[in-house]
């Protein structure tokens, strides 16, 4: 028997069988951080009693039993984890139930999955999810492998009196099997989990070290961690202000790195924040924050109520809202500072709306401020238009003649501080994707004109092409306060866990480069991309793939518009329909599984789901060679955009970037629904419907099936 941190409790089946249950029981509640349920206690007792009952027809094969097996990636713990023959069994407890519920069942199935993906020792070998309803008097009777190729057999029922006979009837459906490694306890574990999941763990346990991938040393979250907790750590101590530009491919976990610093900076390994060195994450990205601020809050109140805490879901919602902010309320706080009108377009702090303090002086903000997606800050023009008109969040500041763009304004209310400051703008290369977001270069721009004294720390990858239309060099070539380094670049896409080429993929696809075709036959045997012109059968291929509490859902581009003779609806533009579309079970049709409402690239930028179909609308159509670009004018007709103004190339970029956000969101694999448009004509040989011509879709279609995608 070890003391593995893993676990509660291991032994061998041998073992385990002859100790007193009693001795058992005590070893769990000893090995169990905090304080236990009495309904836990319990169950933990009848576990053991029941267990031992049921294996005694193996009491002298080798195998071993463990007790609540941690799984970070789903912050639970499996119940009982047998490996018997070579075989992985993972058995969920329901003591006293005799009624089998489907959340139940996917919980198990859940289980189950994320060992065959993420387990090393487990991959390849036979894994047996088993729900025991204890008083359920019937028994599953047909063990199969799930219609995947994969070795999870398809969920498995039972009752207490049922457990002896399934597990010989798998044990017979698959003899002998090669014995499991001896440390399969131990075995390296690489989870890829979905940035709601990954912040729900670091939230709870302030710590990221269980929740990313940590295959060989390609993946560089810890040391891109590392580096900008030692530039805030330097900046303490020389009391400098100091800005770290962080790059990444799509699904790199930028995010992810954002939230970590701002963990460990904010608690800095207690369990209590440090109030004076905190940090704050924030994102102009509303759906984004909205989704991880009630996820995290909905999880806060729940494990607080688990343990007896007595708190409301509303105190929950306080808590996480200090540590993830929208970006314009942060943006309003200091806004509300300054003197008014602005004269000779120079901000100055009112005294009179402010109070200075000894270290902070005016600014009132946090030590460190993360802005994820920093290029979609937005330009002077735009900023300025709005406070012109007093906003539109809440904030109805009038403020004419603002002389700021947004970069320069977060700069400069980190710049009052008088003791030190630290910004990490994470940045996402051809990701902008509205009007007026002014991407990175108004961040250097700011850099080389106002605030010259502060250090900049930056990704050599913010030179290339998608970041600031590749000016980079040029803008800093004369600001002697540059240190490049390599750990400010995120090189390898965390979402796509099948397939890290993904992004290279969509690149390639959006960019009509030839060796499209070639990086997807390298990918397609781990990451399906099929191709269809009917929702009905996109629709199929996902409620075919997912299992468990796996997520699905149909995305769409914002300019799209002749998708409702299709059945397909648009979520509305609200943040709480974003936060149901990710959050509820798939009991609710609120939910993004439902297949019922599609998210635009504004609600889902930033979050994934593992499963995605992608309705491709007759807004961008690859005709002659190239992508071009139309704009319905909301009755009768497309508009291309022409003649190519400077206003209009914009547009097209957002465009572009739309499809390259879809494309990229689904961790597993997708499915690309190109419709037919309307064949028909009317009895004087007119067009039925002139808005969806088969010309306007056919072209995408040829030449994604071009790409190797294979058709449904």
């Amino acid at each position: 028997m070890g003391t593995n941190p893993r676990c509660l409790y291991e032994n061998s089946i041998t073992s385990f069988l002859v100790k007193e249950d009693k001795s058992i029981f005590g070893e769990l509640c000893d090995k169990y951080h905090g304080d236990t349920l009495t309904t836990s206690r319990e169950a933990w007792l009848s576990e053991i009693q029941i267990l031992q009952e049921s294996l005694l027809p193996w009491q002298n094969a080798e195998g071993q039993i463990i007790f609540e097996y941690d799984i970070p990636r789903l912050g639970k713990r499996i119940d009982v984890v047998l490996l018997l023959k070579g075989i992985i069994f993972c058995l969920e407890f329901k003591v006293g139930e005799s009624k089998i519920l489907e959340n139940d069942v996917d919980q198990v199935l859940d289980y189950a999955l994320d060992l065959n993906n993420f387990h090393k020792f487990s991959q390849g070998r036979v894994i047996v999810p088993i729900l025991i309803a204890t008083k359920y008097n019937k028994t599953s009777n047909i063990i199969q492998k799930s219609a995947y190729d994969d070795n999870v057999i398809n969920p498995l029922i039972t009752g207490e009196l049922g457990i002896a006979d399934l597990i010989a009837k798998v044990l017979q459906a698959y003899p002998n099997e090669e014995p499991l490694d001896k440390n399969w306890i131990i075995s390296p574990y690489s989870p890829t989990p979905t940035i709601i999941e990954a912040a729900r763990t670091l939230y709870e346990s302030h710590s990221v070290e269980d929740i990313t991938r940590h295959e060989a040393d390609k993946v560089t979250t810890d040391s891109t961690i590392s580096y900008i907790l030692e530039v805030i750590h330097k900046s303490k101590a020389n009391e400098e202000k100091s800005i770290c530009f962080v790059t990444g491919v799509p699904g790199a976990g930028k995010t992810l790195v954002g939230l970590d610093v701002a963990v460990k900076q904010t608690y800095q390994g207690s369990d209590k924040p440090n109030e004076d060195e905190g940090a704050v994450y924030l994102s102009g990205n509303g759906p984004l924050v909205a989704v991880l601020n009630e996820a995290l809050a909905r999880d806060n109140y729940k494990k607080c109520n688990n343990r007896g805490e007595k708190k409301k879901l509303s105190d929950s919602k306080r808590e996480v809202g200090k540590f993830i902010q929208i970006i314009h309320r942060y943006r309003d706080n200091m806004l509300a500072k300054i003197k008014i009108p602005v004269e000779n377009g120079i901000l100055e702090i009112d005294p009179e709306k402010a109070i200075k303090q000894k270290e902070a002086g005016y600014g009132e903000v946090e030590h460190v401020a993360i802005f994820d997606e920093a290029q979609r800050s937005w330009t002077h023009k735009r900023l300025a238009d709005y406070l012109k008109r007093g906003g539109t969040y809440g904030n109805k500041l009038k403020v004419p003649n603002f002389p700021m763009s947004e970069a320069a304004f977060l700069i400069w209310s980190l710049d009052q501080r008088e003791d030190w400051a630290t910004i990490v703008c994470l940045v996402g290369g051809g990701q902008e994707i509205n009007t007026g977001e002014a991407g990175i270069a108004e961040w250097i721009k700011a850099l080389n004109e106002s605030f010259t004294h502060w250090k900049v720390y930056i990704s050599p990858q913010l030179t290339e092409a998608e970041y600031a239309e590749g000016q980079v060099n040029e803008l800093l070539k004369d600001n002697k306060n540059v240190t490049y380094s390599k750990s400010l670049h995120l090189g390898v896409s965390l979402r796509s866990y099948r397939a890290e080429k993904l992004s290279a993929f969509v690149h390639a696809l959006l960019a009509v480069d030839s060796n499209a075709a070639s990086i997807y036959a390298d990918i397609k045997d781990k990451y399906p991309i099929v191709l269809t012109r009917d929702m009905a059968k996109a629709k199929a291929w996902l409620h075919s793939r997912v299992r468990g509490t796996e997520r699905t859902g149909v995305l769409i581009t914002k300019e799209s518009a002749r998708y409702k003779p299709l059945g397909v609806h648009v979520l509305q533009n609200d943040n709480d329909y974003a936060v149901h579309w990710f959050l509820e079970d798939k009991a609710d049709t609120r939910a993004s599984n439902y297949l019922e409402d599609a998210a635009t690239e504004i609600q889902v930028q930033g979050l994934e789901l593992d499963y995605t179909c992608l309705l491709w609308d007759a807004d961008m159509r690859f005709e002659d060679g190239k992508w071009k670009f139309y704009r319905f004018n909301g009755s009768t007709t497309w508009n291309e955009l022409t003649p190519i103004t400077e206003n209009k190339q914009e547009q097209m970029k957002y465009m572009l970037n739309a499809y390259r956000v879809l494309l990229t969101r689904a961790r597993a694999g997708m499915v690309i629904c190109v419709p037919e448009g309307n064949k028909n004509k009317t009895t004087n040989g007119f067009w039925e419907d002139s808005t969806r011509l088969p010309e306007y879709y056919d072209g995408t279609y040829k030449y994604l099936k071009s790409l190797g995608l294979d058709e449904i």
